[in-house]
């Protein structure tokens, strides 16, 4: 108990009066992102071209996945709501990404979606990095309908990356929150 509050307290101290006060102020402006501005100009730009790509690329994985949610649930082995809900949160999160509405409450269960696809592609063993298909000898992979890439970890992750960079950055200027909040 002495050593929890031996190192507890300092740490908790430090933590109140260096680190809160440059956190944003808890307020609407969290459900766009943890930063409070919106820059305009070119990082506004590069900000609206990574979150419309994003979206659309949600918007296009997770269409396919709520169409077909039993043959992907069972190609997954994994319960059908919880691929519901994966799939829905790619759909909608990718749209309201495009958009930039809710741009923080859009990117997180998304990324939660995209940490857990990484988890299971590590707990099977899969590589961060896949050889090139050309390189891997013949007959040794082949994926479904006897062609594409073999699996890893590489898409999942900078996916992580690329959606933890949205709710840092926020949407930018050019964007609905921006207009709203």
């Amino acid at each position: 108990m002495k050593y929890k509050l031996a190192f507890g307290f300092p740490i908790g101290l430090f933590l109140t009066t260096h680190v809160s006060y440059h956190l944003p102020a808890l307020g609407t402006n969290l459900l766009s992102s943890v930063n409070n501005e919106y820059p305009g100009g070119i990082l506004g730009v590069v900000l609206l071209l990574l979150r419309v790509s994003v979206g659309v690329l949600f918007v296009l994985h997770g269409y396919p996945k709520i169409t077909h949610l039993k043959q992907w649930a069972d190609s997954m082995k994994m319960p059908m709501f919880l691929c519901f809900i994966s799939a829905a949160t790619m759909l909608g999160g990718g749209l309201f990404l495009i958009v930039g509405f809710l741009t923080l409450l859009a990117t997180l269960p998304i990324l939660a979606s995209m940490a857990f696809a990484m988890f299971l592609d590590v707990k099977k063993g899969a590589p961060f990095v896949a050889s090139d298909p050309y390189l891997i000898p013949e007959g040794e992979y082949t994926g479904p309908k006897g062609q594409g890439e073999p699996p890893s970890w590489e898409k999942a992750f900078m996916y992580c990356v690329m959606l933890i960079t949205i709710a840092g950055f926020g949407p930018g200027a050019y964007s609905l929150d921006a207009l709203i909040w």
